[in-house]
């Protein structure tokens, strides 16, 4: 779901351990003597061993070998502001209020290196702030799926790029990954969410990356075409695992997340502890063949689902279908400006799908 963006806040500068260097990815340029990096994977507490989830099949299973269901909401703004709005109280709510086991949280590659406007501290404030979000989960019991929502075709947005969602990632993702897998680097509760939604290209390019052009928006009359060098969600994968981490990935299909069909053509990613995420809006149509196929095989994450007060039927029977064929899901958005929305206000006042969600969440 493209976000509601507002506007950009100050960020706070805080410290963290970090190492400054250059790094070349493949061919591209993309080296900068001015990127932050993480040193070391993160601590945790060993006491949250147990939740390390892994994949066998179709199932996900704790470290003790029980089944695991995950059920909860998309927390947004992370993407769209430096400082997020008003995530602690959220992620609290969210948890202790609607008992949600999972906490989707979309972000954006820029702001993590502090590339992006009004950041000058090489997005140590940034990263500060999901390392307070992980730790938060996982003193609820929680997990948290890091989400790669919005990118910017190889060129930082202080250097002239757009950040935003597009088709695909770029080169920048790859560092962007190799970052995060590195501070992560499993953390029983954290989950890697590859990539948003790719949408407008084709499988092959989908899974090992191309060049792509992207045509200008509806809404931006003088934005001109964009062409980038797209890579695929297989190379995101890789770099995931080459840093060490072994958590599970979410991998989106096509069609804006939507589409899975090509798993079971001959485009699955090649790998393990992956699950593959859909995200069916009430306007996607044929359940079974884009996705509800594919959970015969992998586990399926429903990433992003929702609607208003006139789809409460959908949201209905997409409950029932997810119970049925055993799927995972984040319901959107627990925002009460990022549409569509769970919540009337900062009150954390649900609206009427987002009551529906509420009682879908606290049944057993």
């Amino acid at each position: 779901m493209q976000s509601i963006r507002t506007s950009e806040f100050l960020n706070l500068s805080l410290p963290v351990l970090a190492l400054t260097f250059g790094l070349s990815v493949e061919a591209a340029d993309i080296s900068g003597p001015d990127l932050v990096w993480s040193e070391t994977a993160r601590r945790f507490d060993a006491n949250l061993a147990p939740m390390r989830l892994q994949v066998q099949g179709n199932k996900l299973l704790n470290a003790k070998g029980e089944a695991v269901w995950l059920r909860g909401v998309n927390i947004a703004s992370l993407e769209w502001s430096n400082q997020g709005e008003h995530m602690d109280e959220a992620f609290h709510q969210a948890m202790a209020g609607w008992r949600a086991n999972v906490i989707r949280m979309p972000v954006a590659q820029d702001r993590w290196f502090g590339k992006a406007a009004h950041q000058a501290d090489h997005g140590a404030g940034y990263r500060t702030i999901v390392d307070r979000l992980v730790e938060t989960c996982a003193g609820a019991g929680a997990y948290i799926d890091l989400d790669l929502h919005w990118s910017n075709t190889g060129k930082w947005s202080n250097e002239g790029g757009k950040l935003s969602q597009h088709e695909m990632p770029d080169q920048f993702s790859i560092l962007f990954w190799r970052d995060v897998a590195t501070r992560y680097k499993n953390h029983p509760n954290v989950i890697f969410g590859l990539y948003n939604e790719p949408h407008d290209v084709s499988w092959s390019v989908w899974r090992d990356g191309g060049n792509v052009s992207e045509k200008p928006s509806k809404r931006d009359t003088n934005q001109v075409p964009i062409s980038y060098e797209a890579v695929g969600l297989q190379k995101l994968y890789d770099t995931v695992r080459s840093a060490g981490a072994e958590n599970v990935v979410t991998i989106s299909g096509l069609e804006w997340g939507y589409d899975l069909s090509g798993v079971l053509q001959g485009h699955a990613i090649q790998g393990t502890n992956i699950v593959y995420e859909t995200h069916p809006y009430p306007f996607k149509k044929e359940w079974d063949k884009r996705f509800g196929s594919v959970s015969d095989v992998h586990p399926v994450f429903m990433g992003e689902w929702g609607g208003g007060v006139k789809d409460l039927d959908y949201g209905r029977q997409l409950t029932v279908y997810a119970r049925a064929h055993h799927l995972h899901w984040t319901a959107w958005c627990f925002h009460p400006s990022c549409g569509p929305p769970l919540l009337r206000n900062w009150d954390f006042e649900p609206n009427d799908f987002g009551k529906f969600v509420k009682t879908a969440l606290l049944e057993p």
